[in-house]
């Protein structure tokens, strides 16, 4: 477990972008967009952690989730629907305007 003098704001914004990035590669749109917002929802969430076991703690478990979240961009991609949401195609963005 990481003490706070090893977990930088640097560290933190990493584990930000890489759970971010990782959001992206699921390829169907309702899990994509809920892993974002489930990410940025934590990260809000622990915004204000102060004590130094607390934040060591979420950042060990953000970098846990991160890793199920890799493997499962990885097992979704293997069956990855052949046709796009409705939330994703063209048609739709041109009606909306």
């Amino acid at each position: 477990m990481a003490s706070l003098s090893a977990i930088s704001r640097a560290e933190i914004l990493s584990l930000y972008r890489s759970l971010l990035r990782t959001a992206r590669q699921f390829c169907d749109y309702n899990i994509r967009e809920y892993t974002k917002r489930r990410i940025i929802d934590a990260f809000c969430e622990n915004r204000n952690l102060s004590d130094p076991s607390t934040i060591s703690a979420a950042f060990s478990d953000g970098k846990a989730q991160l890793e199920v979240a890799k493997r499962q961009a990885t097992v979704y991609s293997l069956y990855a629907p052949k046709i796009k949401s409705v939330m994703e195609t063209n048609s739709f963005s041109s009606v909306s305007n």
